[in-house]
């Protein structure tokens, strides 16, 4: 039995010596020290010990007991130690090094954009007015004229959250909004966004940015609906952009139609993205349907009123020759540091 002791003794030692971790020493004190261990069941059969080898042995078992749990005390602490060098060494900072670059942001070009569109239409005049995104059938489309059979409604184009309610296809229920809530003269724009059902690709996203524009006052006219227009796209890209109106169909103007401007990336000479023109549709617009005054309170015979309506990221890429809308939207660092 004394030999058993010296040899669990030496395996111990040989044993803490390849612990790196806290469960392999807690493996060595179960082994030997546990309920089950080598140590405790030499311990138990002391009892068939003659009466003069029973203290010899108890002595010699108790004090391999304490050199374990000594030898496992000691190597605890040194792992311990280790973890702490290597924690602080982690921690370390080097002063003599160079620091990191740190990316500086860029403001995004529809931000840019928007921020120049506001500017020009508050120069001229006009109040910004917000509305929610989750927007009422009415508001999105009953108010302005557009009937229940109109292929706008059907959920190819529309996000529908039940049968009355839609993530807003337009920010023209905002015009609706202030006709309701304001007696004229009106002069707003809405900027905000809207989502419609629309495939992913060069030119359509199913989540952009539309401005809508809208004046009623006592005597307006198709003239004044077309010298703002005019006056917008010169402050907005310059003397040299030409535009033009030809016509259209919108439920909620009458008359109705959409202005062009020269394609930003031919310069009018043609090319595939204007699909050979030279032009570019930038926006619709019309005069505001009687009827659609008349929802909102209006008397027709007494007001009159334009209304208009463009994509901030149609505008965006025009800006800045920009031709695919999935530019504007995939956070790519290389593309907004150009601006």
């Amino acid at each position: 039995m004394k030999e058993k002791l010296e040899m669990i003794k030496a395996a111990v030692l040989e044993e803490l010596k390849g612990a790196s971790i806290k469960t392999e020493l807690e493996n060595v004190r179960v082994k030997y020290l546990g309920k089950k261990g080598e140590l405790t069941q030499i311990l138990r059969g002391m009892g068939q010990l003659s009466n003069e080898e029973r203290p010899v042995i108890g002595k010699l078992a108790n004090e391999v007991r304490e050199n374990i749990e000594s030898l496992i005390t000691k190597a605890s602490n040194t792992l311990k130690n280790k973890e702490k060098d290597i924690k602080l060494k982690s921690e370390i900072i080097d002063i003599s090094m160079p620091g990191k670059k740190q990316t500086i942001g860029k403001r995004h070009p529809l931000d840019l954009t928007l921020e120049k569109v506001n500017e020009i239409f508050l120069s001229m005049g006009f109040v910004i007015e917000e509305g929610p995104e989750v927007e009422q059938d009415y508001y999105n489309f009953e108010a302005l004229n557009i009937p229940k059979n109109h292929p706008a409604r059907g959920e190819q184009d529309t996000f529908y959250i039940n049968d009355s309610i839609v993530l807003r296809t337009q920010t023209s229920p905002i015009q609706i909004r202030t006709m309701e809530n304001q007696k004229p003269p009106i002069k707003m724009i809405a900027p905000g966004k809207v989502y419609r059902s629309d495939a992913v690709d060069a030119t359509h996203s199913p989540i952009f940015y539309q401005i809508e524009g809208l004046i009623v006052d006592k005597g307006i006219t198709f003239a004044d609906l077309k010298g703002t227009l005019e006056l917008f796209t010169q402050k907005m890209f310059g003397d040299k952009m030409e535009t033009k109106f030809r016509p259209h169909h919108f439920p909620f103007t009458e008359p109705s139609a959409e202005m062009d401007a020269t394609c930003f990336v031919c310069k009018g000479e043609g090319c595939k993205v204007c699909s050979g023109s030279g032009w570019i549709e930038l926006l619709g617009c019309g005069m505001v349907h009687p009827q659609v005054l008349r929802n909102c309170g209006i008397d027709p015979e007494v007001y009159s009123g334009f209304a208009f309506g463009f994509g901030l990221d149609r505008i965006t890429m025009l800006k800045y020759g920009i031709d695919d809308i999935r530019a504007l939207y995939e956070s790519d660092m290389k593309f907004l540091k150009q601006f």
